[in-house]
Protein backbone atom coordinates (compact mmCIF):
# COMPACT_ATOMS: atom_id res chain seq x y z
CA UNK A 1 0.00 0.00 0.00
CA UNK A 2 1.40 3.07 -0.78
CA UNK A 3 2.27 5.50 1.79
CA UNK A 4 -0.32 7.92 1.02
CA UNK A 5 -3.32 5.47 1.30
CA UNK A 6 -1.73 4.37 4.23
CA UNK A 7 -1.59 7.71 6.01
CA UNK A 8 -5.28 7.98 5.18
CA UNK A 9 -6.19 4.93 6.29
CA UNK A 10 -5.02 5.97 9.60
CA UNK A 11 -6.32 9.53 10.00
CA UNK A 12 -10.01 7.86 9.29
CA UNK A 13 -8.93 5.07 11.84
CA UNK A 14 -7.79 7.35 14.48
CA UNK A 15 -9.69 9.27 17.19
CA UNK A 16 -12.07 12.21 15.54
CA UNK A 17 -10.36 15.08 18.00
CA UNK A 18 -7.23 13.61 16.16
CA UNK A 19 -7.50 13.42 12.63
CA UNK A 20 -6.36 16.93 11.66
CA UNK A 21 -2.94 16.40 13.54
CA UNK A 22 -1.40 14.34 11.13
CA UNK A 23 1.52 15.12 8.27
CA UNK A 24 -0.06 17.21 5.53
CA UNK A 25 1.79 15.06 3.22
CA UNK A 26 -0.26 16.09 0.06
CA UNK A 27 0.92 19.32 0.96
CA UNK A 28 4.38 18.52 1.36
CA UNK A 29 4.32 16.07 -1.54
CA UNK A 30 3.11 19.67 -4.16
CA UNK A 31 5.57 21.39 -2.63
CA UNK A 32 8.17 18.86 -3.51
CA UNK A 33 7.05 18.71 -6.96
CA UNK A 34 7.49 22.55 -7.44
CA UNK A 35 10.53 22.63 -6.69
CA UNK A 36 11.95 19.69 -8.74
CA UNK A 37 9.56 21.56 -11.73
CA UNK A 38 11.48 24.44 -11.37
CA UNK A 39 15.31 23.07 -12.64
CA UNK A 40 14.57 25.62 -15.61
CA UNK A 41 16.02 29.11 -15.22
CA UNK A 42 12.63 30.97 -15.42
CA UNK A 43 11.52 29.07 -12.79
CA UNK A 44 14.42 28.99 -10.41
CA UNK A 45 13.52 31.70 -8.27
CA UNK A 46 9.76 29.66 -7.99
CA UNK A 47 11.12 26.95 -6.51
CA UNK A 48 13.53 28.81 -4.42
CA UNK A 49 10.50 30.02 -2.78
CA UNK A 50 8.38 26.78 -3.07
CA UNK A 51 11.58 25.04 -1.35
CA UNK A 52 11.64 27.73 1.40
CA UNK A 53 7.47 27.09 1.67
CA UNK A 54 8.77 22.93 2.20
CA UNK A 55 10.82 23.83 5.22
CA UNK A 56 9.06 26.07 6.88
CA UNK A 57 7.02 23.56 6.49
CA UNK A 58 8.61 20.86 7.91
CA UNK A 59 9.80 22.61 11.30
CA UNK A 60 6.35 23.64 11.27
CA UNK A 61 4.71 19.91 11.23
CA UNK A 62 7.62 18.56 13.87
CA UNK A 63 6.56 21.62 16.18
CA UNK A 64 3.18 20.81 15.65
CA UNK A 65 3.82 16.98 16.68
CA UNK A 66 5.66 17.91 19.85
CA UNK A 67 2.97 20.06 20.98
CA UNK A 68 0.28 17.33 20.60
CA UNK A 69 2.03 14.32 21.74
CA UNK A 70 3.24 16.01 24.75
CA UNK A 71 -0.10 17.30 25.49
CA UNK A 72 -1.64 13.75 25.25
CA UNK A 73 1.32 12.18 26.97
CA UNK A 74 0.68 14.50 30.49
CA UNK A 75 -3.20 13.36 30.21
CA UNK A 76 -2.44 9.41 29.87
CA UNK A 77 0.10 10.11 33.03
CA UNK A 78 -2.48 12.01 35.25
CA UNK A 79 -5.45 9.21 33.95
CA UNK A 80 -2.91 6.23 33.99
CA UNK A 81 -2.38 7.00 37.77
CA UNK A 82 -5.17 7.51 38.95
CA UNK A 83 -6.64 4.36 36.95
CA UNK A 84 -4.40 2.23 38.22
CA UNK A 85 -5.13 -0.56 40.92
CA UNK A 86 -1.65 0.05 42.21
CA UNK A 87 0.46 3.08 41.82
CA UNK A 88 3.98 3.44 42.31
CA UNK A 89 6.72 6.20 41.84
CA UNK A 90 7.35 6.89 38.21
CA UNK A 91 10.83 7.58 38.36
CA UNK A 92 12.03 4.24 40.03
CA UNK A 93 12.94 0.67 38.91
CA UNK A 94 9.30 -0.41 37.72
CA UNK A 95 8.59 -4.41 38.60
CA UNK A 96 8.26 -6.49 35.77
CA UNK A 97 5.48 -7.20 33.78
CA UNK A 98 5.15 -10.85 36.03
CA UNK A 99 5.55 -8.87 39.13
CA UNK A 100 3.17 -6.24 37.74
CA UNK A 101 0.26 -8.98 36.52
CA UNK A 102 0.28 -10.60 40.07
CA UNK A 103 -0.04 -6.90 42.01
CA UNK A 104 -2.88 -6.09 39.78
CA UNK A 105 -4.41 -9.41 40.01
CA UNK A 106 -4.32 -9.57 43.91
CA UNK A 107 -5.74 -5.96 44.46
CA UNK A 108 -8.53 -6.65 42.01
CA UNK A 109 -9.58 -9.95 43.61
CA UNK A 110 -9.00 -8.40 46.81
CA UNK A 111 -11.49 -5.44 46.09
CA UNK A 112 -13.95 -8.17 44.56
CA UNK A 113 -14.00 -10.26 47.53
CA UNK A 114 -14.86 -6.78 49.92
CA UNK A 115 -17.37 -5.74 47.63
CA UNK A 116 -18.47 -7.58 44.26
CA UNK A 117 -18.98 -5.25 41.63
CA UNK A 118 -22.36 -4.82 39.72
CA UNK A 119 -22.85 -5.26 35.64
CA UNK A 120 -22.70 -1.88 35.05
CA UNK A 121 -19.33 -0.85 37.00
CA UNK A 122 -17.92 -3.95 35.99
CA UNK A 123 -18.63 -2.23 32.38
CA UNK A 124 -17.17 0.77 33.74
CA UNK A 125 -13.78 -0.58 35.12
CA UNK A 126 -13.26 -2.60 31.89
CA UNK A 127 -13.79 0.29 29.49
CA UNK A 128 -11.98 2.90 31.73
CA UNK A 129 -8.77 0.78 31.59
CA UNK A 130 -8.98 -0.48 27.47
CA UNK A 131 -9.84 2.86 26.27
CA UNK A 132 -6.80 4.44 28.16
CA UNK A 133 -4.87 1.56 26.48
CA UNK A 134 -6.47 2.44 23.19
CA UNK A 135 -5.81 6.21 23.34
CA UNK A 136 -1.99 5.26 24.46
CA UNK A 137 -1.75 2.44 21.59
CA UNK A 138 -2.80 5.49 19.00
CA UNK A 139 -0.66 7.66 20.29
CA UNK A 140 2.33 5.16 20.10
CA UNK A 141 0.87 4.79 16.20
CA UNK A 142 1.02 8.85 15.52
CA UNK A 143 4.62 8.84 16.52
CA UNK A 144 5.57 6.34 13.96
CA UNK A 145 3.31 7.38 11.25
CA UNK A 146 4.52 10.79 11.38
CA UNK A 147 7.78 9.46 11.56
CA UNK A 148 7.38 7.11 8.35
CA UNK A 149 5.84 9.84 6.54
CA UNK A 150 9.38 12.66 7.16
CA UNK A 151 11.53 10.07 6.17
CA UNK A 152 9.02 9.06 3.03
CA UNK A 153 8.58 12.81 2.31
CA UNK A 154 12.47 13.83 2.48
CA UNK A 155 13.65 10.62 0.19
CA UNK A 156 10.96 12.03 -2.66
CA UNK A 157 12.82 15.32 -2.04
CA UNK A 158 16.59 14.26 -1.99
CA UNK A 159 15.23 11.50 -5.09
CA UNK A 160 14.11 14.98 -7.11
CA UNK A 161 16.32 17.69 -6.21
CA UNK A 162 19.42 15.79 -5.75
CA UNK A 163 19.79 17.24 -2.50
CA UNK A 164 21.07 15.75 0.85
CA UNK A 165 18.59 16.91 3.04
CA UNK A 166 17.27 13.36 4.25
CA UNK A 167 20.02 12.23 6.45
CA UNK A 168 20.17 15.72 8.58
CA UNK A 169 16.79 15.96 9.08
CA UNK A 170 15.70 12.84 10.43
CA UNK A 171 19.07 13.10 12.92
CA UNK A 172 17.11 15.96 14.49
CA UNK A 173 13.35 14.57 14.48
CA UNK A 174 15.41 11.31 16.45
CA UNK A 175 15.62 14.04 19.23
CA UNK A 176 12.05 15.46 19.04
CA UNK A 177 9.68 14.62 21.96
CA UNK A 178 7.15 13.28 19.22
CA UNK A 179 9.39 10.54 18.55
CA UNK A 180 10.50 9.96 22.29
CA UNK A 181 8.37 7.18 23.28
CA UNK A 182 9.99 4.91 26.13
CA UNK A 183 7.39 6.58 28.54
CA UNK A 184 4.34 5.76 26.62
CA UNK A 185 5.61 2.21 25.87
CA UNK A 186 6.18 1.54 29.69
CA UNK A 187 2.53 3.04 30.35
CA UNK A 188 1.10 0.93 28.08
CA UNK A 189 2.40 -2.39 29.47
CA UNK A 190 1.58 -1.27 32.83
CA UNK A 191 -2.26 -1.06 31.73
CA UNK A 192 -1.76 -4.13 29.74
CA UNK A 193 -0.93 -6.20 32.98
CA UNK A 194 -3.58 -3.90 35.07
CA UNK A 195 -6.00 -4.46 32.15
CA UNK A 196 -5.26 -8.76 31.91
CA UNK A 197 -5.31 -8.85 35.67
CA UNK A 198 -9.02 -7.31 35.95
CA UNK A 199 -10.31 -8.91 33.68
CA UNK A 200 -8.67 -12.21 34.83
CA UNK A 201 -10.16 -11.46 38.24
CA UNK A 202 -13.77 -10.84 37.47
CA UNK A 203 -13.87 -13.54 34.67
CA UNK A 204 -12.60 -15.45 37.97
CA UNK A 205 -15.32 -13.65 40.70
CA UNK A 206 -17.99 -14.84 38.16
CA UNK A 207 -17.07 -18.46 37.55
CA UNK A 208 -16.52 -18.16 34.04
CA UNK A 209 -14.21 -21.20 32.28
CA UNK A 210 -11.39 -20.64 32.42
CA UNK A 211 -11.35 -21.02 28.47
CA UNK A 212 -12.85 -17.81 27.94
CA UNK A 213 -11.70 -16.44 24.81
CA UNK A 214 -9.81 -13.54 25.54
CA UNK A 215 -11.68 -11.10 22.89
CA UNK A 216 -14.92 -12.53 23.73
CA UNK A 217 -14.56 -10.95 27.43
CA UNK A 218 -13.15 -7.36 25.60
CA UNK A 219 -16.63 -7.57 23.64
CA UNK A 220 -18.37 -7.89 26.99
CA UNK A 221 -17.14 -4.21 27.91
CA UNK A 222 -18.42 -1.46 25.84
CA UNK A 223 -14.96 -0.66 23.53
CA UNK A 224 -15.82 2.24 21.78
CA UNK A 225 -11.65 2.40 20.59
CA UNK A 226 -10.62 -1.38 20.72
CA UNK A 227 -10.75 -2.31 17.28
CA UNK A 228 -8.57 1.19 16.22
CA UNK A 229 -6.40 -0.17 18.65
CA UNK A 230 -5.67 -3.51 17.44
CA UNK A 231 -6.07 -2.16 13.46
CA UNK A 232 -3.23 0.46 15.28
CA UNK A 233 -0.45 -2.46 16.64
CA UNK A 234 -1.29 -4.00 12.97
CA UNK A 235 -0.02 -0.90 11.38
CA UNK A 236 2.76 -0.55 13.69
CA UNK A 237 3.92 -3.79 13.66
CA UNK A 238 3.87 -3.88 9.23
CA UNK A 239 5.41 0.11 9.00
CA UNK A 240 8.32 -1.81 11.59
CA UNK A 241 8.22 -4.97 10.16
CA UNK A 242 11.51 -6.25 8.27
CA UNK A 243 9.73 -7.55 5.36
CA UNK A 244 9.43 -3.69 4.35
CA UNK A 245 12.01 -1.16 3.20
CA UNK A 246 14.44 -1.35 5.97
CA UNK A 247 17.36 1.10 6.48
CA UNK A 248 18.96 3.72 8.26
CA UNK A 249 15.68 5.08 8.70
CA UNK A 250 13.57 2.61 9.10
CA UNK A 251 11.69 2.29 12.64
CA UNK A 252 13.15 -0.82 14.72
CA UNK A 253 11.28 -3.56 15.01
CA UNK A 254 8.67 -4.01 17.55
CA UNK A 255 7.84 -6.27 20.16
CA UNK A 256 4.23 -8.17 20.28
CA UNK A 257 1.85 -6.52 22.72
CA UNK A 258 1.78 -8.36 26.51
CA UNK A 259 -1.19 -8.76 26.57
CA UNK A 260 -3.42 -12.18 25.42
CA UNK A 261 -6.50 -9.89 24.57
CA UNK A 262 -4.44 -7.40 22.58
CA UNK A 263 -2.57 -10.64 20.13
CA UNK A 264 -5.77 -12.38 20.05
CA UNK A 265 -7.21 -8.69 18.32
CA UNK A 266 -4.34 -8.21 16.42
CA UNK A 267 -4.67 -11.41 14.64
CA UNK A 268 -8.52 -11.59 13.92
CA UNK A 269 -7.51 -7.73 11.75
CA UNK A 270 -4.60 -8.96 10.10
CA UNK A 271 -6.75 -12.58 9.03
CA UNK A 272 -9.81 -10.19 8.54
CA UNK A 273 -12.52 -8.07 10.04
CA UNK A 274 -12.46 -7.91 13.64
CA UNK A 275 -15.64 -9.05 15.24
CA UNK A 276 -16.13 -7.38 18.95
Amino acid sequence: MKFGKRLKKQVEESLPEWRDKFLAYKRLKRLVRLVSASGSSPRRHRGSAAEAAFLRLLDAEVDRFNAFFLEREEDFVIRHRARSTFSFCLHSDPPSIRELKEMAKKVAEDALRRRPLSAAETRSVRKEIVDLHGEMVLLLNYSAINYTGLAKILKKYDKRTGRLLRLPFIEKVLGQPFFATELISRLVRECEATMEAVFEASRGHAGASAGTAPVAAVAAADQGIFRNTVAALVTMGELRSGSSTYGHFSLPPMAPPESDLLRCGCVQVAAGPVSI
